[in-house]
């Protein structure tokens, strides 16, 4: 069974973001949600370019400030 890019993704923040129980994606934004730090937001990408093979640009690493912003730049990394 292959997980959709949303999945991988919110497995992702979970990681990073140490979360534990249910979560509401939608407030998953830089600085809003209190444990997505400046520290914490390099640990997601750095989980995501493993999990998805990818070499993430400065810009798109910049501009994911939202859960739903990091699907859609991962989506362009899907392979499956």
């Amino acid at each position: 069974m292959c997980m959709t890019v949303e999945a991988r993704v919110l497995s992702a923040f979970r990681e990073a973001l140490d979360i534990e129980g249910d979560v509401d994606p939608k407030e998953l934004v830089y600085r809003e949600y209190k444990k997505w730090t400046s520290m914490a937001h390099m640990t997601l990408i750095a989980i995501l370019e493993q999990d998805f093979d990818a070499m993430l640009e400065t810009d798109e690493i910049v501009a994911m400030s939202s859960f739903d912003k990091a699907v859609e730049t991962m989506k362009k990394y899907d392979a499956g």
